[in-house]
């Protein structure tokens, strides 16, 4: 209780606090980036060979259990165990030199630039809302939008473990009007997925092809049952483009082909960002939606 006293009263403690903590759940969501996308396969491959009268050779035998918490995390190329000294985020990276204490192995970057970017996030969360439900509420968001983007750049996933509780919790967050009112919460979350979901079916029936997957529609939904829908036409046209600026830079820099898909989620992830710190000031000022 008093601990809760001191950070309502000092907004620096407050602020300090919810950067160590983004620090620290920025390492867990290194571990959802890396197993749940093969915690999802291992559970298409038993699904199969369940319905499968004839065994899948690619199933994988049983063995250890597999999840968020176990094993304990492990260098892939030598297997030593990472030990608590080693795991300190974004500090362990740089004592280390970026490789592995044991085989020397490099180490990608990419997992201390997740430990920061959800610590800045946190930051910045913790000194935009103050103290208070809304507070924790938007910490909560922006880690699963953290996660969501890179599964997503990673395996061209969403998955619905992640953004189907979201949606949900969105709608009880609002249902005392943290971000918005909770009709304004469940209409976004229809018309949210219905948006992008029409979009699906046009192109479809325009091209034969699928432009996007359904974890977009769900994304989507998400940050409409978050932010109410007034931020989804700024939420869909940031993220248009930005993702197509980044598409044409691939192709043009990267020699990527045209033909190669683009995740759409982290687009989507980076504008709900801006519409959870600015979507109502931006809808206000230029789109005259109160």
């Amino acid at each position: 209780m008093e601990l809760l006293q001191l950070l309502h009263s000092t907004p620096a403690a407050f602020i300090a606090v919810c950067g160590v903590l983004g620090l620290l759940v920025g390492s867990f969501l290194n571990v959802v980036i890396h197993r749940l996308p093969r915690m999802m396969e291992q559970e298409w491959r038993e699904q199969c060979t369940a319905l499968d009268a004839a065994p899948d050779p690619l199933a994988v035998a049983p063995g250890p259990r597999y999840n968020l918490v176990v094993p304990r995390s492990a260098c892939p190329s030598c297997g030593h165990q990472i030990s608590a000294m080693e795991n300190i985020p974004v500090l362990s990276y740089l004592a280390l030199r970026g490789r592995c204490s044991q085989c020397k192995t490099g180490i990608s970057p990419r997992y201390p630039i997740v430990e920061a970017l959800t610590g800045v996030l946190s930051t910045f969360v913790a000194w935009h809302f103050g103290f208070g439900f809304a507070a924790l509420s938007a910490l909560i968001f922006v880690w699963a939008l953290v996660a969501l983007t890179f599964i997503d750049f990673d395996t061209h996933l969403l998955p619905d473990s992640i953004t189907q509780p979201l949606l949900w919790l969105g709608l009880l967050v609002n249902f005392n009007g943290t971000f918005t009112t909770l009709d304004s919460a469940v209409i976004g979350a229809v018309v949210g997925y219905l948006i992008l979901w029409s979009v699906y079916w046009l192109f479809k029936l325009v091209t034969g092809k699928e432009g996007m997957g359904f974890g977009d529609f769900k994304l989507l939904a998400a940050i409409g049952a978050w932010l109410g829908w007034q931020v989804l036409p700024l939420t869909i046209l940031l993220s248009s483009m930005v993702g197509a600026v980044v598409g044409i830079a691939l192709i043009l820099f990267a020699g990527r082909g045209r033909q190669v898909p683009i995740p759409f989620g982290p687009y989507l992830a980076g504008g709900g960002l801006i519409a959870l710190f600015w979507g109502k000031a931006i809808t206000q000022a230029y789109l005259g939606v109160a």
